[in-house]
């Protein structure tokens, strides 16, 4: 039971870091209202390929809930009917969440395919909540954080959902990328809960030193929401081209971002000098320093390079996995002294 539970988890942790994947596409290409209403794009399960599917034609089927862009503006069908000649208004409402009405092929089915993983990663978690039932006699602790984990994905679906209705409100998508974590630190909690027991050594001494390093990391993480913010504003004041002048005027929060990350390599160094002068293992700290050196150079590639391409995403994605890293960390040297339950 343990074994097929734990790899539960394991795939339901990889699917949640997929959707993080889909959602630094998605801020990187500009696609975040390439599905301009919730749960469905445009009013389809499965969204067009053509801008013609979204336009009005006469004596064409139309069903409930679908949606077309007319005079620059999203009106969605009141009803099953079928258009006659002349396009008739009481057929259709209009979209009244925003006034978002632009359709772009790639930017639609790339957050299409964002939402797609999210509702794997949904199902997959729903699964986890209904195995861990199997367990409920030996560990209640694990099914209640299970289905924590589906609240937590239903919460997280509603936050992507506001964030669309904002049209992108930067609040909403710090919110959501947090939210994110908070899944991925809880689902590593499952997964350290349902691991074989093993000794590890208890470094009481370094308990704080893990914390603080954890929460150098969400400052980074939040402040990088922030850059990434401006960056978006820019592109739309000098365009998408003009890589040059993205950071050419960046704010307070990119210098304070930019200075910790030197601070995040120094703490954690330490961390490392203190893992190896304990003989302890170095795995995943070896990880961390790694994830930081790639995290910097990505960083340094989009001030001074410019932006190449997939520097932004690789960015947020390497914070998202140093997160996990440091959380996992953290885990095991926090419950070092406290046997880890089998089943």
């Amino acid at each position: 039971m343990r074994t097929a539970f734990q790899r539960l988890v394991k795939i339901s942790l990889v699917l949640v870091y997929l959707v993080i994947i889909a959602g630094a596409t998605v801020r990187m290409t500009g696609s975040g209202m390439g599905c301009p209403d919730w749960p469905k794009c445009f009013g389809y399960y499965i969204p067009p390929t053509e801008e013609e599917a979204l336009q009005w034609n006469a004596r064409r089927s139309f069903e409930k809930g679908q949606v077309i862009i007319k005079n620059e503006g999203l009106l969605v069908a009141n009803s099953d009917f079928t258009s006659s000649d002349s396009f008739n208004a009481n057929n259709w409402s209009a979209y009244t969440k925003h006034d978002y009405a632009v359709f772009n092929v790639w930017h639609t089915w790339i957050e299409y395919i964002n939402r797609l993983l999210g509702a794997l990663a949904g199902l997959a978690t729903l699964a986890l909540a209904l195995f861990s039932f199997t367990l409920w006699k030996k560990n209640k602790k694990v099914v209640l954080l299970s289905w924590l984990v589906v609240f937590g994905m239903g919460f997280q679906a509603w936050l992507g959902a506001t964030v669309v209705y904002s049209v992108l409100e930067p609040v909403k998508i710090t919110l959501h990328m947090v939210m994110a974590l908070v899944i991925v630190a809880m689902l590593l909690y499952l997964n350290h809960l349902a691991a074989s027991t093993e000794e590890n050594p208890a470094l009481p001494r370094i308990n704080m030193l893990l914390i603080g390093a954890l929460a150098l990391t969400l400052i980074q993480i939040v402040l990088g929401t922030q850059v990434r913010q401006y960056v978006d504003e820019q592109i739309d004041v000098v365009g998408e081209i003009a890589k040059n002048l993205w950071l050419q005027n960046p704010t307070v929060q990119f210098y304070v971002h930019r200075s910790l990350s030197i601070l995040v390599l120094l703490f954690n160094g330490y961390l490392w000098f203190i893992f190896k002068k304990e003989n302890a293992n170095r795995f995943k700290i070896n990880w961390v320093i790694a994830i930081i050196g790639l995290e910097v150079l990505t960083g340094i590639a989009m001030y001074y390079i410019d932006f190449p391409f997939g520097s932004q995403p690789a960015h947020l994605v390497l914070a998202s996995l140093l997160f996990g890293f440091q959380f996992s960390l953290m885990l095991d040297v926090l419950m070092a002294k406290t046997p880890v339950k089998t089943y």
